[in-house]
């Protein structure tokens, strides 16, 4: 799952960057990236949006992955 928000960190250029675009800190960036903890539903969405989604929520969510067929 870290693979994954690197890719994401990459995509906006660098931690601090993501944190804004996302509205959260950087140190739960760090978090992401370190698999000290995973993304919540409400931050998935907001990054599925933020990167007009090339970056799915239920990808980035593992809790959302149990609804993936009723939100695909």
């Amino acid at each position: 799952m870290e693979k994954i928000y690197q890719k994401l960190v990459d995509y906006f250029g660098g931690q601090i960057a993501t944190a804004t675009a996302l509205a959260i800190s950087q140190s739960t960036i760090s978090g992401y990236v370190s698999g000290r903890w995973n993304m919540s539903e409400k931050v998935a969405f907001r990054a599925e949006k933020a990167t007009l989604g090339k970056f799915k929520a239920v990808d980035l969510c593992p809790s959302l992955k149990e609804f993936q067929d009723l939100i695909a």
